[in-house]
């Protein structure tokens, strides 16, 4: 059994009291006392039990951590960076993963909110703001993971998606590639449109003409991408892009796997393809994937640290950080 206060305070010959000052306010206790204490908490092998000091305290240990899509190894090394800060901070972190589900985020955001954690990180999937504004006026304090947030009242960490977007398909042109083809959805995302809109401007602003086309996905999963792939190669040859823009690895690797399986297109040479998020298979992909890098652990790092900053000072100002994305160069765009 865990040695208790009271035991302490029975080997030192002292009140309970004073144990409990010496480990919260030693200033307040004679140095006999203190030395006293301090012998019996290493004679007895006392662990104080602070989880349980700043429950009664109404301090919560935990964060809440919600994704849209916990498949995804980018959001996986988002969680971590996340992890590897809180635990520096005595934290644990609540994940819960919506599989870009509404019904399964309010499920989670509706237990977190219940369970009173000291703040909530999200990845949103849908229209999540009400829903939010009942976590701040709750005392809870929030911040947008991997979204910027239009809301002046909540903090977000993420990437510059349109940025991104614009330098994937600048890259795609400066390559030579004319016919483009945006892979991605649902549009229901923030992450997908702003993408896309980086894209678009892209094309737009090009000193040749660049025709940009829409290849909608459900999901940004391998299996979507490995669909349109499929979708892709049913076409006459005339009729196929000469290069692919994913709005994020998984869907770009689908891509990848769906089109070169059997030689049926060969990347680069006939196809180039880039992806978004450069995630740890990228590299590593039968033709290693060209892709748009995002900071993933800083991001979850940086979050952390914003929530519980604000979770101290519930009068700080939001703030929205944006992290600038990089081109990551490799064969399947470059040969």
């Amino acid at each position: 059994m865990p040695v208790s206060i009271r035991e302490v305070a029975q080997r030192a010959g002292v009140s309970v009291g004073t144990v409990s000052n010496v480990l919260n306010r030693p200033e307040e206790v004679s140095a006999d006392s203190v030395q006293r204490v301090s012998s019996a908490i290493e004679e007895l092998g006392y662990v104080r039990n602070d989880a349980a000091r700043k429950l009664r305290a109404g301090i919560s240990t935990t964060v809440g951590f919600v994704v849209l899509d916990g498949q995804n190894p980018f959001y996986n090394d988002v969680v971590r960076g996340a992890e590897d800060e809180a635990t520096r901070h005595g934290i644990a972190i609540l994940y819960g993963n919506t599989d870009e589900d509404p019904s399964r985020e309010k499920v989670y955001l509706d237990l977190f909110r219940e369970q009173q954690v000291r703040g909530l990180l999200i990845a949103p999937y849908g229209d999540v703001m009400t829903q939010l504004r009942r976590f701040r006026s709750s005392g809870i304090a929030t911040v947008l993971v991997d979204r910027f947030s239009a809301d002046s009242g909540f903090s977000s960490v993420s990437v510059d998606s349109v940025a991104g977007g614009r330098l994937a398909v600048e890259h795609l042109i400066e390559s030579g590639r004319r016919r483009i083809a945006f892979v991605g959805g649902p549009f229901e995302m923030r992450q997908v449109t702003d993408r896309l809109a980086g894209a678009r401007a892209a094309a737009e602003n090009a000193s040749t003409r660049i025709d940009l086309e829409v290849i909608p996905t459900a999901a940004m999963t391998v299996e979507e991408g490995a669909a349109a792939g499929t979708r892709i190669l049913a076409r006459p040859r005339r009729e196929w892009p000469d290069a692919l823009f994913a709005s994020n690895d998984l869907l770009a690797l689908g891509l990848l796997q769906s089109l070169v399986s059997g030689g049926r297109m060969l990347v680069p040479d006939e196809i180039a393809i880039i992806g978004f998020d450069d995630i740890p298979f990228a590299a590593a992909a039968a033709v290693p994937l060209s892709s748009i890098r995002q900071p993933s652990r800083m991001i979850g790092r940086t979050a952390l640290r914003i929530v519980l900053e604000e979770a101290a000072d519930p009068d700080s100002i939001p703030r929205q950080t944006v992290f600038p994305p990089e081109l990551v160069i490799r064969r399947s765009t470059t040969g």
